[in-house]
């Protein structure tokens, strides 16, 4: 959990909420996972980890696109055709668009959450009407399942420009 770093984190950076700082991990997690992490590292070690993540992330997405594609099932192979360096990235891209709720349920599950709104109304289908997250970081009721940010969909230069300008 981030939450013993934060207050370090606001001496350094200002006041930022929780979900806020949470939501930009899950952005950079999703870039991750979808092969479009922009950060190379700092220093050779970091590289060779890096490095070492995507291997593992190409291996894991081969072997999930090998078992969609298991027994000729043509509508797998067809829609996962055309990736010659085995980036997997449509399947990546679906994997995360499928499981980016349970990714957002992962980070915000701890109790020392439950009093943590994200900084404005995000939970609902309507701007004008969003309500905001009562605890966790979460929305709750009929927007229970919905992730309260879209960070993950925005380009991680510009959040870049937004978090450290």
């Amino acid at each position: 959990s981030l939450i013993p770093y934060h207050d370090k984190y606001k001496l350094t950076y200002g006041d930022s909420q929780i979900c806020t700082v949470l939501a930009r991990s899950f952005a950079d997690i999703g870039d991750i996972v979808r092969g479009r992490d922009l950060f190379i590292g700092y220093n050779q070690k970091e590289k060779n980890r890096r490095e070492k993540l995507e291997k593992n992330l190409q291996k894991i997405f081969g072997d999930i696109y090998k078992e969609l594609t298991k027994n000729a099932k043509k509508g797998a192979k067809d829609l996962y055709n055309g990736d010659d360096n085995n980036n997997y990235s449509k399947l990546r891209e679906d994997w995360w668009a499928a499981n980016r709720e349970t990714v957002w349920k992962a980070i915000t599950c701890s109790e020392k959450l439950s009093n943590s709104k994200y900084f404005r109304g995000t939970c609902g289908d309507n701007e004008n009407t969003a309500t905001l997250t009562p605890s966790h970081c979460r929305c709750d009721g009929s927007n229970a399942n919905q992730v309260p940010t879209y960070f993950d969909y925005v380009p991680q230069y510009l959040r870049w420009f937004e978090e450290w300008a």
